[in-house]
């Protein structure tokens, strides 16, 4: 397994464990409003059981779109919940990839990134760029890559590489802030509450 796979495995583990923690948390969240959703259906059917036969229609409808109001407000609720679970699930991602910067298998990871931009750029000229972070990482990297211009970046990028192979017009993104980036935008909570679901129970 190259330290690439077993980056990604490490990631995707962290991305399951966390996930699993945040569906259960979700699960529980979802129930109390489903609780508290079945206890003003039920509040509400017996109100209009008490209504003269006439009024039963107005109320009924009264009733319905006061409960679509209601529903829009938990799905908004439970989406703003996501949202912090999310951000939760991602600053404790940032904390784990941190701790990863200190160790060895890191310094591996930046020798494969580098070697790959190197042997695509073949003999076209290639910069490439570490994380301030990193600077103490510089020179030995330099030492090995020498027909790759290695620099440190004046932007901090979370940690890995970015490389610019300036003939070809090429960037190549192996930034741990890119990757974060598009795993959040990429991460969805698995839901089973389906559209009507409530309304039918």
């Amino acid at each position: 397994m190259t330290t690439e796979e077993k980056l990604q495995h490490f990631l995707d583990t962290c991305m399951e464990d966390a996930r699993t923690r945040s569906n259960r948390m979700l699960d529980e969240y979802m129930n109390a409003l489903e609780e508290t959703f079945k206890q003003h259906q039920a509040d509400a059917k017996r109100r209009s059981a008490m209504q003269i036969e006439q009024e039963t229609e107005k109320i009924e409808r009264e009733i319905n779109k006061k409960l679509a109001v209601e529903q829009i407000d938990i799905r908004r609720a439970l989406g703003q919940k996501q949202e912090e679970l999310k951000d939760k699930l991602f600053v404790e991602l940032r904390d784990q990839l941190a701790n990863f910067l200190e160790t060895p298998e890191y310094l591996k990871l930046l020798e494969h990134q580098i070697a790959n931009a190197v042997e695509f750029a073949a003999d076209d000229p290639i910069t490439i760029y570490l994380d301030p972070v990193d600077e103490d990482k510089q020179k030995r990297l330099s030492l090995h890559y020498g027909h790759a211009q290695i620099k440190i970046s004046e932007f901090s990028f979370g940690g890995g590489t970015r490389a610019v192979i300036p003939t070809r017009h090429i960037l190549i993104d192996n930034s741990f802030q890119t990757r974060l980036e598009e795993a959040r935008e990429n991460f969805h909570f698995d839901l089973s509450l389906e559209e009507g679901d409530s309304a039918d129970e």
